[in-house]
């Protein structure tokens, strides 16, 4: 039980991250795009696997959804993204 615990933890802290990418004014607008495609594709009814197939549909969403977001923290310079990490991980405790 105590890893699924780590794991939302973990899952809150990116979308902290997200939302900071978003909101920070330094922040590469191709980095700011591939956060907002991150959320669209998570809403869109469109998908490549729909989700009345249970477990793959899911899968789909998160697999693509995490993998946009890592994009756009690659795509941020490392000092900002070390400066946004410090932040949210300062707002999560």
């Amino acid at each position: 039980m105590w890893k699924l615990g780590r794991l939302l933890s973990r899952f809150r802290k990116e979308l902290l991250l997200a939302w900071a990418v978003l909101r920070d004014p330094r922040s590469p607008r191709a980095a700011k795009l591939a956060t907002v495609l991150a959320a669209l594709y998570l809403i869109s009814p469109l998908d490549f696997v729909p989700d009345t197939i249970p477990v793959l549909g899911w899968l789909d969403d998160g697999l693509i959804g995490f993998s946009l977001l890592q994009l756009a923290f690659r795509l941020l310079p490392a000092e900002l993204l070390g400066s946004l990490r410090e932040r949210v991980g300062a707002k999560a405790l």
